[in-house]
């Protein structure tokens, strides 16, 4: 999802969705309606779609699959840039620093993230980025090939090449996103270990299969209906890196997990937003 909807042009339009019940009908509809990522809070779902979307057509396709839903759709603010540009700071995270290129100058590459704030998610502005760069690095040795699911920005593909990994593959369905995870890729001078592959992460897993270590920020509906997959792509002893979950849906995640060959070994939480690490039995 864009972390910049409304930023200068036009208005993009901004819907929340309170499902009658399961959520997921609701995100299938807004997926198949051409919503490039949503975000739950709580029992709601958030999502944005671009300037001049018919309100009216969305809220029918969201009825159509819930008709008992509740839906508020209105045209997102317009945000003056350069006080959004003000607002992006840099992140400090163990040996790690994710920043935007401005503030990047005078950090050394090795360590430094550098982010272009562009049209894909992630820039460390987020808690559940950096809950995942956190849980990284007790992993202690990043393992050879890594697969990032949802990839977004590519800033988590990134990180782990710095943090070692010799091998990482980048998967984002948005193609939109694409170009700009391409440049961050290049502007981080991690091409030979990053590759960025557009498509759909649950049929392209088992594909790369098997996988040493999975980072998958992404909402928990979709990490729960993944569960299956992403046990069978990765070997006993293997690591995934879960995050995008409120930190109020632990314990519905974590009755999951139980029943699965993952155990959870560490975990984070900042801001209300929980993310985990798994070792692979």
């Amino acid at each position: 999802m864009s972390e910049e909807a409304g930023l200068g042009g036009e208005r993009w339009l901004a819907v929340r969705v309170e499902p009658s019940s399961d959520p997921q009908p609701v995100i299938d509809a807004l997926f198949a309606f051409g919503s490039l990522g949503v975000q739950e809070d709580g029992r709601a779902v958030l999502t944005h779609f671009p300037p001049r979307t018919s309100s009216r057509a969305v809220k029918d396709s969201i009825l159509a699959a819930d008709p008992g839903a509740s839906i508020s759709a209105e045209l997102a603010p317009i945000a003056d840039w350069s006080q959004w540009r003000a607002s992006v700071g840099a992140h400090d995270l163990g040996v790690l620093t994710i920043a935007p290129p401005w503030l990047a100058v005078e950090s050394g590459i090795a360590t430094t993230v550098v982010i272009d704030p562009g049209m894909a998610f992630g820039t460390g502005e987020h808690a559940t980025t950096r809950g995942v760069v956190r849980l990284l690095q007790r992993l202690g040795t990043i393992p050879r090939l890594v697969a990032d699911l949802g990839a977004g920005s590519a800033v988590l593909s990134i990180a782990a090449a710095k943090l070692g990994a010799r091998h990482v593959v980048a998967i984002e369905v948005d193609p939109d996103a694409i170009p700009n995870a391409q440049a961050n890729v290049r502007a981080n001078r991690v091409g030979e270990q990053v590759y960025v592959m557009l498509g759909d992460a649950a049929t392209l897993l088992p594909l790369l299969a098997p996988v040493d270590l999975i980072l998958a920020n992404i909402i928990s509906s979709v990490l729960t209906e993944m569960l299956p997959v992403l046990t069978s792509s990765v070997p006993a002893g293997g690591h995934a890196i879960l995050s995008g979950m409120l930190a109020d849906e632990r314990l519905t995640m974590v009755g999951a997990i139980r029943p699965t060959d993952w155990r959870i070994i560490s975990e984070d939480i900042e801001e209300g937003w929980w993310s985990v690490l798994l070792n692979r039995l």
